[in-house]
């Protein structure tokens, strides 16, 4: 294990163990301005629950909201951000997420219709050095628990794009997943909000837990 993995691996510790006084992983959902719904739905206590019984991930059973600008952020060490509209960082809260995931967390953003356009300019933002890349369907957060040798799967049909996951990267370490296209969010809502056939739920359960997983392994495991 190189230095730097021992470095990640502290911090992911670090983390993980101030999430809660029992040890548990906490999640937390960023709270923007900008008027976008960064409330919608409730789509983190399904996934969680989820994960809980499919891996050995020890999740808080419920998620927490932080603002970019409360000190809390770095107790969590997964953030996700979601909505349909508008997204604005402030320069003081682009510098804080970009500080949060320099020292080791990770932000799931998933589009649920409307997001794109505003949320690749503040991102932009947070890492002007490099856009949204692509993922590779060989990119390692496709197997970390379960395989989808596809890549990212189509979970809610909005405009009739295939779904694609970007990614952000420091120093070669993903620390951002933007799922497009894909709307994995509407598969973890309880069953019966969006009319998603069982199996797009089931994949969209399955890759969230890839995503929880990966976030919390990589840079411990090669």
């Amino acid at each position: 294990m190189t230095l730097l993995r021992l470095l990640l691996l502290s911090l992911i510790v670090a983390l993980a163990s101030a999430a809660s006084a029992q040890g548990e992983v906490q999640i937390a959902r960023v709270q923007y301005g900008g008027g976008g719904d960064w409330y919608s739905g409730d789509p983190l206590p399904t996934l969680i629950a989820y994960t809980r019984q499919h891996s050995l991930l020890d999740l808080a059973p419920e998620p927490i909201t932080v603002e970019l600008t409360s000190d809390r952020l770095f107790t969590v060490p997964i953030l996700y951000l979601n909505g349909h509209g508008n997204v604005v960082f402030t320069d003081a809260e682009a510098g804080r997420l970009r500080r949060y995931l320099e020292g080791g967390g990770f932000l799931i953003v998933n589009d649920d219709y409307g997001l794109d356009q505003a949320v690749r300019r503040e991102l932009a933002k947070v890492f002007p050095e490099q856009p949204l890349q692509p993922l590779p369907a060989s990119h390692p957060v496709y197997r970390a628990h379960y395989a989808f040798p596809d890549g990212l799967p189509k979970i809610h049909e909005h405009d009739g794009e295939p779904a694609v996951g970007y990614g952000l990267f420091h120093e070669g370490r993903l620390v951002v997943f933007y799922a497009h296209e894909s709307d994995l969010a509407d598969g973890w809502e309880p069953a019966g909000i969006h009319p998603d056939p069982p199996e797009a739920r089931e994949a969209a359960l399955r890759m969230g837990v890839n995503l929880l997983v990966y976030a919390m392994t990589q840079g411990i495991v090669p």
